[in-house]
């Protein structure tokens, strides 16, 4: 399993490969510009090349970028639509030019329309992505809230049937969002019957990526709130269970959490990941 973390690329991208390097990660998660501006970083060839001679030569074997936050890729505004296109194929774009596993895409809410209508806009916009893009996949990702599209493993289904099960479409599972929208991961029973109906819906096939964040409100709360590992509702026992699931194995596990020095996920936070892990695989050992 490649853990690892969200990090930041300030000061260039190859900064995210150093820190990943520092803080003991196998695999990183960065945003490709800043996810509070619509303005896309003007990364060149040279950025690029720096950035996979620098990742060929670290311990880092996976990255994976997030897209910002300010896509709303079912938009009915047209300038949100359009703004949500461009960056979100500027997104794949820069994936193709790093080598990354895939751009995560939340895929947005049903409000202004149907969610019919709305899943339409949406593949709508992650087809046109696609096609201006070569090879890098969108990876959409398992949502918390109760009008959240992929809330239900069953959305991103519908999606990937809409967009004609393009091989580049996978999904990124998320603990927390999990836990929140009513799939159990705090045992490891809870974990096999989650991942088992991951597999029902959409495929393994398709399972590209994981974050994993613990939760600060309860089960099937619909809240997004990330908790450090152990320290939320989900607990140490299913962090344990998250971690050791066999059927991840070899998958980018990425952490998305306040962190133990309260600036995000860092060297502590990694560490601490690998020991959960082996506790949960001695569980499953003697079970």
């Amino acid at each position: 399993m490649l853990i690892g973390a969200h990090v930041s690329t300030s000061g260039g991208l190859i900064k995210a490969i150093e820190r990943g390097t520092e803080f003991g990660c196998t695999a990183i998660q960065i945003f490709n510009q800043s996810p509070r501006m619509w303005r896309p970083t003007a990364y060149d060839d040279a950025d690029f090349a720096a950035f996979r001679e620098a990742m060929e030569a670290s311990p880092i074997d996976a990255v994976v970028i997030h897209a910002i936050y300010l896509i709303n890729p079912g938009s009915t505004d047209k300038e949100l639509a359009k703004k949500s296109l461009d960056s979100l194929t500027h997104a794949l774009r820069v994936g193709d030019a790093i080598g990354s596993a895939g751009v995560v895409l939340h895929p947005g809410h049903v409000k202004d329309e149907t969610y019919a209508q709305t899943i339409k806009r949406i593949a709508g916009t992650v087809k046109k992505a696609l096609k201006a893009s070569e090879s890098c996949r969108v990876l959409l990702e398992n949502a918390a809230g109760r009008k959240a599209v992929g809330c239900e493993f069953g959305q991103l289904r519908d999606l990937i049937d809409l967009l004609d099960g393009d091989p580049r479409v996978g999904v990124c599972v998320d603990s927390c969002h999990s836990h929140a929208a009513g799939y159990d991961v705090r045992t490891i029973d809870a974990v096999t019957a989650t991942v088992d109906q991951l597999d029902a819906a959409v495929g393994l096939d398709r399972l590209h990526a994981l974050h994993l964040n613990d939760s600060r409100d309860e089960f099937e709360s619909h809240r997004d709130r990330h908790a450090n590992l152990g320290e939320g509702m989900i607990g140490k026992s299913g962090m344990q269970a998250f971690l050791s699931e066999p059927r991840f194995e070899g998958l980018p596990m990425l952490m998305e959490i306040p962190g133990t020095d309260k600036e995000g996920p860092g060297n502590k936070d990694v560490a601490l990941a690998r020991k959960l892990r082996e506790q949960g695989q001695k569980a499953r050992s003697a079970a």
